[in-house]
């Protein structure tokens, strides 16, 4: 799985956004705030990967146990499947 081309990442001071260009934009008309977690599974989202590969990279960057983290990302892809960001 992975977001669907178009999808700019920003960091404007310290506030992350997802923007969507191009194609992405014809299905979706604005930007979406990010905090600093899930703006890390955006950015591991936008080349091919699995839930358990986004989980063991947060895992590397964050000290927190497994299952509160694989429920975020769960979460967190959740969301962006209803909403039509995610490839596959």
């Amino acid at each position: 799985m992975k977001l669907k081309e178009g999808f700019i990442l920003q960091q404007v001071g310290n506030e992350y956004m997802a923007v969507a260009t191009g194609e992405a934009a014809k299905g979706f008309n604005g930007l979406i705030r990010n905090n600093k977690t899930a703006n890390d599974i955006f950015s591991l989202l936008m080349t091919e990967t699995t839930e358990e590969e986004v989980v063991d990279a947060m895992l590397e960057k964050y000290d927190a146990p497994r299952h509160v983290i694989a429920e975020d990302v769960h979460e967190t892809i959740l969301r962006l499947r209803k909403a039509g960001f995610i490839d596959g």
